[in-house]
């Protein structure tokens, strides 16, 4: 005769415990008045190693999404942007503050229309124009590459 089986007490897959939902907003701002190139922004890890990304930050309640990418954008780098084209989302998982964070951010494609590329935010460490046919090496993470491999085909139908 089988006993009876008990219950898993095994947590369900994900995160375990509570956790907080954020949402962001930014993407890469291009210059093509001359050879193509856009603005990325550094900043420092954990580790005191400087990583380079595409700029974005939090969308703030009264904004919509589109709103905080190109000022997210404009904030960090100092290039204000005209949206023309979603680049696509990215979702990660994170710690802070004892609690699990799940981060979405929406990526843009942005052409410059003004400004002056500048590091005066305080939580960027440098920014730098970079041509656009260098920026995925020049970038920390897997998945910005992978958004920004689109950049070529989405330029090429905005024109």
């Amino acid at each position: 005769m089988s006993r009876p089986r008990r219950p898993s007490r095994r947590r369900p897959a994900g995160p375990p415990g509570r956790h907080r939902e954020e949402t962001s907003a930014g993407g890469l701002v291009v210059d093509l008045t001359g050879a193509p190139r856009a603005a990325l922004i550094a900043r420092y890890d954990r580790d005191g190693r400087l990583l380079w990304s595409l700029p974005k930050g939090h969308v703030e309640t009264d904004e919509t999404i589109e709103e905080a990418a190109v000022r997210e954008v404009e904030e960090e780098t100092g290039i204000r942007g005209r949206i023309i084209a979603p680049l696509g989302t990215v979702d990660y998982w994170f710690s802070a503050d004892r609690r699990r964070v799940h981060k979405t951010v929406h990526h843009h494609l942005l052409v410059a229309v003004g400004g002056d590329l500048s590091d005066c935010d305080a939580e960027v460490a440098e920014v730098a124009w970079v041509p656009l046919d260098e920026v995925a090496e020049r970038l920390a993470h897997a998945d910005e590459k992978a958004l920004v491999a689109k950049v070529p085909e989405l330029l090429t139908g905005a024109a």
